[in-house]
């Protein structure tokens, strides 16, 4: 028996935030099998408005699981070029599963919003 019990994640709550013409949708808690399609109905809500780019805050992810990263490469697949999509993650709970699975050669992945507003302007000017 494990002398302490890891803690549950959280469900998944994602919400979308809008900033101009750049839609930011950010998820809260766990990313997997049985809460990616939550992300991924806010993500083609999202879509549907048409943005002009698109950002993936992870920032209060506590859990990113394979289903969660198929999201992601599905939405990087659906935008047109002209549409970039930069996704919030960082340290061992996002950041280092994508890097593991070869997704940070893929995806842009800045460590914070600021970051990814700044990748942003740098690919619009």
């Amino acid at each position: 028996m494990p002398d302490r019990l890891e803690p549950i994640p959280s469900p998944c709550v994602c919400s979308e935030s809008w900033h101009d013409t750049t839609v930011v949708v950010s998820c809260a808690g766990a990313i997997d099998m049985v809460t990616a399609p939550t992300l991924q109905q806010v993500i083609a809500a999202a879509l549907k408005k048409q943005p002009t780019a698109v950002i993936v805050d992870l920032t209060d992810t506590e859990l990113l699981a394979s289903y969660g990263m198929s999201v992601l490469v599905e939405t990087h697949q659906q935008l047109i070029p002209e549409v970039p999509l930069v996704v919030v993650a960082d340290g061992p709970i996002t950041r280092r599963p994508l890097e593991l699975v070869g997704l940070a050669d893929v995806l842009t992945i800045r460590p914070n919003l600021g970051a990814a507003f700044d990748e942003l302007q740098t690919t619009t000017d």
